[in-house]
């Protein structure tokens, strides 16, 4: 082999492992251009989404042009070690407050009910059951003043009212945004934070403000976790809030994660209040659950 060849051998690879190398550097770069996409789909999805806080705290105004939807609601208390949930499904109609709730307790340790379902009517500053037990009349409804009881019915009817859960949000104060994910089918945006229930009662409708103030001084802590998922509209579509609050028999807190679902909107929800005659004005036995 002579000079020549050899020095043209030399050459070709040289030119061999650039191209090796050029082929590298693009293939370096192309992923770089996906991970600067990805990166940039995921900033403008928080972009688009809002500053956290701000949108949550507007999530209970969403409603309000909503107008009415279907409901599903789902307690769960945990206390002692023993753990119990209780589950409603309904209609709310937003812009005049008003909702009905038909809530299943849970069954005994033997496995039969220990009650019939409770329907609930949820109103502005009250909230009205019926087949309530404790001595009532199976034929009257039970009136239930929410400014008067210590958790402002965010737990006592063993349901949250979804506009006053959605009103809670008005006291967010930390709020961060998951990202994108569905529930029931539908993309929403999850964000995760904590609200305050003072802040929220100062934020409040006229109607949700007094039962608010008493379960910011009512519970455990004022401070109330949360997940909130938002479809694209900024409508709540689930939120999960986690309470706690002082058993009066015990004395001891009591775990509280209560779970709306929200869907169906504009479905009709034609809700009609007990007449003054239906409401049992009678004493009320206190039981056991």
């Amino acid at each position: 082999m002579d000079r020549r060849e050899r020095r043209d051998r030399r050459q070709h690879g040289h030119a061999g492992r650039t191209a090796v190398a050029v082929g590298i550097l693009l293939g370096l770069g192309a992923a770089g251009a996906t991970g600067c996409s990805n990166s940039r789909a995921v900033a403008d999805d928080v972009k688009g989404a809002g500053d956290p806080v701000a949108v949550l705290r507007r999530a209970a105004d969403t409603l309000d042009g909503a107008g009415s939807s279907k409901a599903t609601t789902s307690m769960e208390m945990a206390t002692g070690g023993t753990r119990v949930t209780i589950r409603g499904k309904g209609v709310y109609d937003y812009r005049h407050r008003l909702g009905r709730l038909t809530v299943v307790l849970p069954e005994d340790p033997a496995g039969t009910a220990e009650h019939q379902p409770i329907t609930e009517l949820l109103a502005p500053g009250a909230l009205f059951m019926k087949n309530r037990g404790a001595g009532v009349p199976a034929d009257k409804w039970v009136r239930v003043d929410t400014a008067t009881v210590s958790d402002g019915n965010l737990v006592t009817g063993g349901a949250t009212d979804p506009y006053t859960a959605a009103e809670v949000l008005r006291g967010t104060r930390t709020a961060v945004y998951v990202g994108r994910t569905e529930v029931g089918g539908t993309p929403v945006r999850h964000y995760r934070g904590t609200a305050d229930l003072a802040d929220a009662a100062r934020g409040a409708s006229a109607a949700n403000r007094a039962p608010l103030e008493a379960a910011a001084k009512g519970f455990a802590t004022a401070e109330v976790p949360f997940d909130a998922y938002l479809d694209d509209q900024g409508r709540i579509r689930k939120l999960r809030q986690r309470f706690s609050f002082v058993n009066g028999r015990q004395k001891t807190p009591v775990a509280v994660a209560s779970t709306t679902l929200l869907y169906g909107f504009g479905a009709p929800a034609d809700v009609r209040l007990p007449r003054p005659q239906d409401i049992y004005a009678g004493r009320i036995a206190e039981d056991e659950h």
